[in-house]
């Protein structure tokens, strides 16, 4: 019994899910956007800022599509928003 979820926890980790590639859409009245667009705005507006890449560990997002904005927290630390 061990030995099966030990398996099942592996593939839960390596595999499936875990491992699959997603596409996030984002609609509202008509209008989309993708995650990748929200992430890439973001990141801009966070490197102006004057934080480099690689200090970045952590951002929390809250999209409000009715607003096209998203809100977001950078190192629990950093804030902003974007428009998209």
């Amino acid at each position: 019994m061990a030995r099966k979820c030990s398996t099942e926890r592996a593939q839960l980790l390596t595999g499936g899910f875990a491992t699959a590639r997603k596409n996030i859409t984002i609609q509202y009245q008509g209008r989309d956007t993708s995650e990748e667009i929200i992430l890439s705005y973001i990141r801009s507006d966070v490197l102006n800022k004057g934080i480099k890449d690689n200090e970045i560990t952590d951002v929390d997002i809250y999209i409000k599509p009715e607003e096209k904005t998203a809100y977001y927290v950078v190192n629990k630390e950093i804030e902003g928003s974007i428009t998209y």
